[in-house]
């Protein structure tokens, strides 16, 4: 929440430095994110008044003006065409600096001497859509009171000189969500009273005649409406206007502005209705009906059911309860007669409306939290005091207030010397009341040394004794609370065997170049459908969220391909030459009792020197450095998200634990890629289960080696696993290693065909091996390659 230092001024005496001020606020649990000093930029900027205007001699587009800007009078030519005599301008006078590093220096412009500069609201900072016509495309004119000091700093007059917090709101806390709100935090932190605004409503002798009818109580739980005529439809004055621009809220008109304002200020939101369109005479809040149509301010035609509350005039909808109102009585140019409404909806309610329209609001936002049910009455009053103030009309005499549950503040008991032992310190019960009874809260203590509390109306979150634990330490000070040894035999942190596993791979693809991601467990369900997973795949079998945020996150994932190609797609549309990624996180199987939560390893890569082979290397490599064998990487062809002839599956004891290879080109089209993208999944479970990373002792080799290398001619569609099978099979104990290290095709070896070049290391442990006996081994298995595969050896 946006709050300007300012505005918060009005409530409480913040005399401290900013900063200062913003850690004594964090520290008693209004956490604050960040402080902004939106006038910091602007130097030397002061008020100015124009005495005289001439034109230029030497052009006709600039004018030559003396300006007093109080300790003397200077001289500035200018080009704009919106200012007169008598106007108070905003002038940077020699040596000033404007935002965006402008610096201002005296000068001369067609050999008249300009001492400075006039300055636009843009030029200061200020969005030109905040300012009245006559200073839109010009000077910025200091309308907005009657006379100004000259000389004063800009800043001061335009609000420019103070802070900008923004404060983190926890959800509990819907009291905070406006200025009054952290205002009452602000001034228990500083040990200040509250400033609360006076109240007071201007009424003229008319009384209101309208009547409210609340057919759903439980719903609607009150409804406050005043009357105001004679409206007069114009834009708010510049501090209004100021104070909605900092909030973060755009200004529309005065009385929009109004509504605008109460709902920053004391947290309760409002609508006002164009009389005209309740010429009925009465409001009736009710449920929609199913199917029924309803425009929305925003022009957009949305569809009701009868579990959404609308406001209506008897006849027609005018407005979605808490959510948003219509475009049938929007406050228009035209309007010359209001009703201001504030009312207390349920909030379940509101956030199941807003949810199932896909229409979050201000208003929503705050409803769907909770609000106090004491402020609408408030909200009305205050609405028609700001009326009054702005001139922007009459206000009848009278409020109609439908209050059918009255709210009865809650009383809690509350045990001072349970709250002493969970806090940690010795804290006097008197001192327990003095700090809740600086939050409102009235209080008594009984004889068994207990707080009987009576909690204010706009304290929603307290419920329970510990509700009251944490508002007495926080006000007590966390810093004040010693810090202790554990006492007893407190247990050594440490990490489990699978988190350590899972730290191995993590480390072992790093060197290998790999950087780690990680990437959110909800997605969306056409996720599967993006990498080609036929219909009937158990990866279709989600584990849906009761309450998803949005249909981008409404399942559990089945798979992290999917994420994994969304990393590599946003990776190649901001034009990333080469990536290798990998992450290791959760998915999840749908099952009767409860789902399963499985671990899985997802690696991705493309670019240059990025292909089938590298990434099998890269898998070949982790499995080696965890001690897992014993696997096989047999040929796959069944696997619709990968190329077919160019993917492969990791099989262990029968059971299919991975699959690596290059995507399909459907896959890669779906995700726009573009180039030839690998990836490889891998069940972490199964991996973990079989892997020993024991060493084991081996002693040095007492005998030589020797190694022949290969080179053989096959068919194309002979998988080199064949070939190692081979060599595997006929070794007779002599073979201590053997590596592929080439794979041609071109215009040396026949079409159809291709070469494979191995190096074989011989090698025993009981004795050199001489020529023959390598011999021996050495041609069974070139016997072997040529009667089961036809290899023969290269002999170019």
């Amino acid at each position: 929440m946006l709050v300007p230092l300012k505005w918060l001024r009005d409530y409480v005496d913040i005399d401290i430095d900013v900063n200062e001020f913003a850690d004594k606020m964090t520290m008693s649990g209004s956490k604050v994110e960040k402080v902004d000093f939106y006038g910091e930029n602007i130097e030397n900027v002061v008020v100015g008044k124009i005495l005289e205007i001439k034109q230029h001699e030497n052009a006709d587009k600039l004018i030559v003006t003396k300006v007093d800007i109080g300790e003397k009078v200077i001289q500035i030519v200018t080009g704009a065409q919106n200012v007169s005599e008598g106007d108070y301008i905003p002038v940077a006078v020699h040596g000033a600096k404007l935002p965006g590093g402008v610096k201002i220096k005296s000068g001369k412009l067609r050999g008249e001497v300009s001492e400075g500069m006039m300055c636009s609201a843009e030029e200061l900072g200020i969005d030109p859509h905040y300012v009245k016509e006559n200073s839109k495309d010009g000077i910025l004119l200091l309308d907005f009171e009657d006379s100004y000091e000259l000389g004063k700093d800009v800043r001061e007059v335009l609000g420019l000189n103070d802070a900008l917090i923004e404060f983190e709101i926890t959800s509990n806390r819907p009291d905070c969500r406006c200025i009054l709100g952290i205002a009452r935090e602000a001034a228990v932190t500083l040990g200040k009273n509250t400033k609360y605004p006076k109240v007071e409503v201007k009424e003229s002798d008319e009384e209101i005649k309208f009547k409210i009818n609340i057919e759903n109580q439980d719903l609607c739980r009150r409804y406050s409406a005043r009357m105001v005529r004679d409206v007069k439809i114009e834009p708010s004055p510049y501090w209004m206007q100021r104070k909605l621009i900092e909030a973060g809220v755009r200004p529309i008109n005065n009385i929009v502005d109004i509504t605008n304002f109460v709902m920053l200020e004391l947290g309760q939101p409002m609508h006002a209705f164009d009389l005209k369109q309740v010429s009925t005479g009465k409001i009736v809040v009710r449920n929609a009906e199913d199917g029924e149509k309803f425009v929305t301010l925003d022009d957009t035609e949305r569809e009701l059911d009868k579990d959404m509350l609308v406001i209506t005039n008897g006849e027609r909808s005018l407005a979605l309860a808490g959510v948003m109102g219509g475009a049938n009585s929007e406050v228009t140019e035209g309007t010359t007669e209001i009703l201001f409404e504030s009312a207390n909806f349920k909030a379940e309610n509101v956030r199941a409306t807003s949810k199932k329209l896909g229409l979050r609001t201000e208003s929503s936002s705050r409803f769907e939290k909770g609000i106090n049910q004491d402020l609408a009455n408030l909200a009305v009053d205050r609405a028609a005091q700001l009326v009054e103030l702005l001139g922007a009309g009459r206000v009848l005499k009278g409020v109609v207030d439908e209050y059918p549950t009255k709210h009865e503040p809650k009383s809690i008991t509350v045990n001072v010397d349970r709250i002493n032992r969970l806090i940690g310190v010795e804290i006097p019960a008197s001192e327990m009341i003095a700090i809740l009874e600086s939050l409102e809260f009235k209080c008594e203590l009984n004889s068994s040394n207990e707080i009987i509390a009576k909690v204010p109306s706009f304290r929603l979150d307290m419920e329970q004794e510990a509700d009251f634990v944490e508002e007495i330490a926080r006000i007590y000070g966390y810093d004040k609370i010693p810090t202790l040894e554990l006492e007893g035999n407190p247990t050594i942190g440490m990490k489990t065997d699978k988190q350590k596993f899972s730290d191995t791979v993590k480390d072992s693809l790093v060197a290998l170049g790999s950087d780690e991601i990680l990437t959110y467990s909800f997605v969306s369900p056409r996720g599967i459908d993006k990498i080609n997973e036929p219909k009937d795949s158990a990866k279709h079998n989600f584990v849906k969220i009761l309450n998803p945020l949005g249909e981008e996150t409404s399942v559990m994932r089945t798979t992290l391909i999917p994420n994994m190609l969304d990393v590599v797609a946003t990776n190649v549309s901001h034009r990333v030459e080469e990536l290798s990624v990998f992450e290791l996180g959760h998915i999840f199987e749908a099952a009767i009792v409860e789902p399963n939560q499985l671990d899985r390893l997802c690696i991705g890569m493309y670019g240059k020197g990025k292909d089938f082979f590298t990434l099998k290397g890269m898998v070949e490599t982790v499995f080696e450095k965890i001690g897992f064998a014993g696997y096989e990487i047999e040929p796959e062809n069944n696997n619709t998200t990968f190329h077919p002839g160019r993917c492969a599956k990791i099989v262990y004891n029968n059971k299919n634990i991975g699959t690596l290879g290059e995507l399909h080109p459907d896959v890669i089209e779906n995700y726009n890629l573009g180039q030839r993208v690998y990836v490889a999944e891998i069940d972490v479970d199964s991996v973990f289960a079989n892997s020993d990373e024991t060493a084991l002792y081996k002693p040095l080799p007492k005998y030589p080696s020797t190694s022949r290398d290969i080179a053989l001619v096959v068919k194309d569609n002979i998988y080199v696993k064949q070939i190692d099978d081979i060599i595997s099979a006929n070794g007779r104990g002599l073979i201590e290693d053997f590596k592929l290290f080439d794979v041609y095709t071109g215009d040396q070896i026949e079409k159809g065909y291709k070469s494979i070049a191995y190096s074989i290391t011989y090698r025993s442990k009981d004795r050199t091996l001489t020529d023959e006996d390598v011999a021996k081994v050495h041609d069974k298995i070139l016997s072997e390659l040529s009667e089961k595969l036809d290899a023969n050896l290269r002999s170019n």
